[in-house]
């Protein structure tokens, strides 16, 4: 198997990331694109760190089983099916799925760590970053949060300035600096989403 064009998708908390990445999944067959996410990799709750408040925070690189995450990107990048136990975020009315990655021609890798970690990082062709303003991002947070996660607004908003907005600035933000691609993200990505399906196509073609 010819080796696949490995695409990095990063940005902040409530950038838009997983609409852009099921906008683009959705346009092609799933034996031409696969995604390997950042999520699925999460250390289990006894292993995170908890912040001087007692909170846990799973804001941190550290909060990630990034040798795991990048052993599976690997397996997956030489031809071969990976499975994985979703993780729910802790949601007890959530039972967790049997993901199942297959090789692919085209690999999308999602995550707001995934070009902080070397090993991810040094297998990535194509650097993508999704950004949008502070506001936009925790409106989308909160919405999320709530819905998909049980969280109740209290707790986000002291995720969200406590957590996310200073791993942001210091894990994520500076690789604005090393990627080839920066989507803004506050109304829609529509311009990006033709640029990338284009580039993809064409890769793909390349590969036959």
């Amino acid at each position: 198997m010819e080796k696949p064009y490995v695409i990095g998708i990063t940005g902040g908390s409530g950038s838009g990331k997983t609409l852009f990445l099921k906008t683009l999944l959705d346009s092609f067959k799933s034996s031409e694109v696969t995604c390997i996410s950042q999520d699925d990799y999460y250390r289990p709750r006894e292993y995170q760190l908890v912040d001087k408040n007692g909170e846990l925070n799973f804001d941190r690189p550290e909060s990630i089983d990034y040798e795991h995450f990048a052993s599976d990107l690997k397996a997956l990048s030489e031809g071969n099916v990976v499975e994985k136990e979703e993780y729910t975020f802790n949601n007890p009315n959530i039972t967790p799925k049997k993901i199942v990655m297959r090789p692919a021609k085209v690999i999308l890798v999602e995550g707001i760590f995934i070009f902080h970690y070397e090993k991810i990082r040094e297998l990535i062709d194509l650097k993508i970053f999704i950004e949008a303003k502070a506001y936009i991002k925790l409106q989308r947070r909160l919405k999320r949060d709530r819905e998909e996660r049980g969280y109740d607004a209290d707790d986000v908003l002291y995720k969200y300035e406590n957590h996310i907005m200073p791993s942001y600035q210091r894990y994520i933000e500076p690789y604005k600096e090393i990627v080839d691609l920066i989507v803004p993200n506050n109304k829609d990505f529509t311009n990006a989403i033709h640029v990338l399906k284009s580039a993809i196509s064409s890769k793909l073609q390349d590969q036959g």
